[in-house]
């Protein structure tokens, strides 16, 4: 089925939406909004991922409470999408919208349809915008609207310019800078980078911030040729895990901006009225009486344990907390997405092959916490610290995460498995067959070389196992309807 439009829009103002989508069916047109087309049952996201392939055009509501938080994250995953495809991205400021609303930057330079006045008639305008036919007009050619912005007026009467501050989706916003070296391990780029978060207030300055992962595809694993010369180069044939390369689609999710530090670790770990399966260690790394100890990832926990972890963070907050799958850890880590390197079957034997690190050829002890005795590609000799750094010490990748390669080892969901045959291509964890007795850790270690920090550098160990050099990162899934 073919839709004109997809409503996006926030959660508080779902009322006034589904009336303008009664009024649009109306007068013929098929709108596509999530509680009439998503089958209940069914994760929204794969669903708006088939679907969103048949909808012509976008709406993007704005009310009294701005852009929330999943609407946010469709205007990241999909709508940036249609505006590639040349593809009509309309913004709707509702009746309740204020009057300097914060309002999403990419849709700068676009016509506005205003529901806060009844001239121009906003209904007849959407129209104009879905449909490019002029209200009015006796031919049926369509009419390409003029890319202009529609001055909003302030309080005190001024015409002021749509706001390019950060949209109000529940969501803060943080700035980076991204580093990329070349093979020698010089810094060949600096880039400005963007991210939002929200944050766990844990109390007496313990908080835990989580950054929103935009949706996109990528290819996971390692291509071929690169496999046999890292078997040949390290002698070593547990590169060969890394295969068969394959596309994955991921959905949006919230991803740790740190490994779990010992102060947080401390912090869940003493709330024994949140007990779940087991009993959990409050201080068990290794590093704990160093300067700066709480700020160190926390290590010398199990799977078992980070599980329990995850489940009494759940209980507290009443959001899902858990482990990421394999596949979404190594598309965080690589922050890469679909439409900065496209993973379609006609276009990735053109695409170059993914750095072997976020930071790009090599890693330097500058850039990440390793064994510098050791080296990758032309990178000098580094400083070997034998032990963990707090987080955050390093630059951060595109998507504004910390520590993703060295430090400690992360912990996964999935079971471990040889290699990728088989391997789910939704972002899921992969739990059925493999080895339910092992599962799998990714990113390296402060105590590793720098080969075995690479992005898609696969580990196994016993899930009762814990050791100095291993921790967990977290993700959140947040509900739909927040």
């Amino acid at each position: 089925m073919e839709f004109d439009v997809f409503l996006c829009h926030n959660s508080q103002d779902k009322s006034e939406v589904i009336d303008i989508g009664f009024k649009l069916k109306e007068r013929g047109l098929n709108p596509w909004l999530d509680e009439w087309e998503l089958q209940p049952g069914l994760p929204w996201q794969r669903e708006l991922e088939r679907q969103i392939q048949n909808i012509k055009s976008a709406a993007v509501f704005v009310g009294e409470s701005g852009i929330g938080p999943w609407q946010q994250m469709e205007i990241e995953a999909y709508l940036r999408r249609f505006v590639r495809q040349g593809c009509p991205v309309i913004p709707v400021l509702l009746s309740n919208a204020p009057n300097q609303p914060d309002l999403p930057i990419f849709l700068e330079g676009m016509t506005w349809v205003n529901f806060r006045r009844s001239r121009p008639e906003p209904m007849e305008r959407l129209i104009w915008g879905i449909t490019g036919i002029k209200p009015g007009s006796s031919s049926k050619e369509k009419v390409i609207l003029p890319s202009t912005l529609e001055p909003i007026e302030s309080d005190r009467g001024k015409n002021v310019s749509a706001s390019a501050s950060t949209p109000k989706t529940g969501l803060k916003a943080f700035n980076f800078e991204v580093v990329t070296v070349n093979a020698k391990g010089e810094k060949i780029k600096r880039e400005k980078g963007e991210a939002q978060y929200y944050s766990e207030n844990f109390g007496n300055g313990i908080t835990l911030d989580m950054v929103a992962v935009p949706g996109g595809k990528f290819r996971m694993g390692t291509e071929d040729s690169e496999i046999e010369r890292l078997c040949e180069k390290y002698g070593g044939d547990y590169f060969r895990r890394e295969k068969p390369q394959h596309e994955v689609t991921i959905q949006p999710f919230f991803m740790g901006k740190y490994p779990v530090t010992q102060a947080q670790w401390q912090v869940i770990a003493s709330r024994t009225d949140l007990r779940g399966e087991r009993d959990l260690d409050v201080n068990p790394a290794r590093f704990k009486d160093l300067a700066n100890s709480d700020l160190r990832p926390v290590e010398q926990v199990s799977w078992k344990d980070v599980v329990e972890f995850c489940a009494r963070l759940s209980k507290l907050t009443g959001k899902e907390y858990r482990l990421p799958s394999e596949a979404e850890w190594e598309y965080a880590c690589r922050s890469v997405i679909s439409y900065q390197l496209s993973v379609t079957s006609e276009e990735a034997s053109q695409n170059p092959s993914y750095p072997p690190f976020y930071f790009g050829e090599t890693i330097t002890t500058d850039l990440v916490n390793y064994d510098g005795n050791y080296t990758y590609a032309g990178a000098p000799k580094g400083e070997y610290r034998q032990k963990t750094t707090p987080v955050g010490q390093f630059p951060p990748n595109a998507f504004g995460l910390y520590d993703m390669h060295g430090n400690v080892w992360e912990w996964c969901a999935d079971n471990w498995h040889e290699n990728y045959q088989g391997a789910p291509k939704d972002g899921s964890a992969w739990l059925s067959g493999g080895e339910s007795s092992t599962k799998v850790v990714r990113g390296g270690s402060w105590y590793d070389h720098p080969n075995v920090c690479r992005s898609a550098i696969r580990g196994l160990r016993n899930p009762v196992f814990s050791n100095y050099v291993i921790g967990l990162r977290v993700v959140c899934v947040l509900p739909r309807t927040l």
